[in-house]
């Protein structure tokens, strides 16, 4: 391929990273937690940036609970244990509550919704769904490790004179792995802007720890995000 190609092939990426939705808000968010760190709670411009962008964000999440809506309702894998099953549609109904309850919170800083106390205690509700479903989420990402660390370990005794890094199926759940490590990483760390948010221990979880931890959070979500590069064909 040529330095054209190549760039060319770039920028598509780029472009159908950006026209993603979830992206956009993603970048939203690490820009909005940036600017908690910086500012720390303290009035200015960084404060200011915090709250534009916090409030931009929801646009984004307009309908978005119908997404986990439909995860609540949609069959589970075969073989998943009943209580990662539980678990798991635990999280898609605290998560689907967490982004309805927020549409309304987005009514009433636009000045659409008038009850500022009804929209203040349903913002803090809707705050709890989410760290719920973010302790949901950690006990999940751990069950599925353990059994993805179990299945492995059986993989590895029948590749014994083997090279199992060669092996696509090794390769493929060391993969997975990974993926659920990272995921699991996010979601512990998510569950700490929550307790950051609702002020639920504000001597020790400041503005800056959740404005820090929110921005890593955010980093890794839009890794998360990126398109896989398609494959070069060989010649």
């Amino acid at each position: 391929m040529s330095t054209l190609d190549v760039t060319r092939a770039e920028l598509a990426l780029i472009v159908l990273y950006l026209n993603k939705a979830e992206a956009r808000d993603k970048i939203c968010r690490a820009i909005q937690y940036g600017s908690k760190f910086l500012s720390n709670g303290q009035p200015g411009t960084a404060q200011n940036v915090d709250k534009s962008t916090s409030l931009a964000r929801k646009v984004f999440r307009l309908f978005k609970f119908v997404n986990d809506l439909h995860g609540l309702i949609s069959p589970v894998p075969q073989g998943t244990p009943l209580p990662l099953v539980l678990l798991g549609k635990s999280k898609n109904a605290l998560l689907s509550t967490f982004l309805f309850l927020d549409q309304i919170v987005w009514l009433h800083r636009s000045g659409i919704y008038k009850n500022k106390e009804r929209a203040e205690l349903l913002g803090q509700i809707s705050l709890f769904c989410w760290m719920g479903s973010s302790i949901c989420t950690t006990l999940v990402e751990l069950g599925e490790l353990g059994r993805l660390s179990l299945s492995m370990k059986k993989l590895e005794k029948n590749l014994k004179n083997c090279d199992k890094y060669k092996n696509e199926e090794y390769r493929a759940k060391l993969q997975k792995s990974n993926e659920r490590t990272l995921a699991l990483v996010k979601a512990g760390m998510d569950i700490v802007v929550a307790v950051g948010l609702l002020q639920l221990a504000p001597k020790k979880v400041t503005p800056r720890v959740t404005g820090a931890f929110g921005f890593v959070t955010s980093l890794i979500s839009c890794y998360q995000l990126i398109p896989s590069p398609p494959k070069s064909k060989t010649p």
